[in-house]
């Protein structure tokens, strides 16, 4: 506070506090409030509102648990509610699609930091921001055209000799979904890492090579530890837009990859319910919450090094 009054004044700075305050008030605290609200309150017609039915309870919180479907895992049987099925698997995947947007932002968020030549840096920023132009709607219909049965990538796998007959990428349970997202949200892993690398210092990069460490060992005992709070940051904020994606589900999914983000959306516009549908969305996001806070004390990270 104390370098935003000596930058720019006590009036600017004013102004700037106020802006902060009404964006969290109206956009973020408000809409909550509202939305925890509506979430112990029954569905009823409009004249029954204020009425002697219209009370507070968590039925429209029991309802996640209602509808069993028959479900497997190796190999084992087992009954279980459909939501909450379709729920354990939105954070399975989001949790996959974080790990490999880890895997692809790691390498090119090094090479970008600590290899490629400063001149050259501005151009490929370029290159990466590029499809940030486009409409996640736009990007995710590319992807439903190049995985389409008769689509560009099929075509090549035929050309190349990889695949003899062509494959139906979208009906593969969550794999277009998958990598939709990945595709959608690499960049929000890519920059928190490279702006943690770049700080590093490249001397103590060059003394492990001078020592003999193989490059696995720098980069397991110097370079990721540094990176850590970059990573950290990737991480949730990937998991986090990837379990709350809803575009991206609609367009690449397929009839057994139902999102939860699905489930609220069906049950706001379709069954015209929201006040369960509030109850599931303030469920995705305190379990989301719950779950990413989990991770952060498994792997000793604090909300202060994902705030760098």
């Amino acid at each position: 506070m104390q370098e935003l009054l000596r930058r720019y004044g006590s009036g600017l700075t004013l102004i700037m506090c106020l802006l902060v305050a009404f964006w969290l008030l109206m956009l973020v605290i408000v809409p909550n409030i509202t939305l925890f609200e509506q979430s112990f309150r029954p569905y009823l017609p409009v004249s029954e509102i204020g009425g002697p039915r219209d009370v507070y309870s968590a039925n429209n919180y029991l309802k996640v648990f209602e509808g069993q479907v028959t479900s497997s895992l190796f190999g084992i049987e087992f009954e279980i509610p459909v939501r909450v099925r379709t729920f354990l698997l939105t954070i399975w995947y989001s949790m996959v699609v974080a790990v490999l947007c880890l895997m692809l932002a790691y390498p090119l968020a090094y090479y970008m930091a600590k290899i490629v030549n400063p001149k050259s840096l501005p151009t490929l920023i370029l290159l990466l921001f590029i499809p940030l132009w486009v409409s996640e709607v736009l990007r995710a219909f590319a992807w439903w055209i190049i995985l389409a049965f008769k689509g560009p990538l099929n075509a090549l796998l035929l050309a190349v000799g990889l695949i003899e007959d062509p494959i139906r990428w979208t009906n593969m349970g969550f794999t277009g979904v998958v990598i939709g997202l990945i595709y959608t949200y690499v960049l929000f892993m890519l920059f928190p890492i490279y702006n943690a690398i770049q700080s590093l210092d490249t001397n103590q990069i060059e003394a492990a090579e001078d020592l003999g460490a193989p490059w696995w060992k720098i980069h397991w005992r110097i370079v990721i530890p540094h990176a850590k709070p970059g990573i950290a940051s990737g991480c949730v904020m990937v998991f986090m837009l990837s379990a709350g994606s809803l575009l991206v589900p609609s367009i690449l999914g397929s009839t057994t990859s139902q999102w939860f983000t699905q489930t609220i959306n069906e049950t706001f516009n379709d069954a015209l319910d929201w006040n369960t549908a509030s109850a599931y969305a303030f469920l995705l996001l305190i379990l989301c919450t719950l779950f990413v806070s989990v991770a952060m004390w498994l792997f000793r990270v604090k909300l202060s090094d994902i705030a760098k």
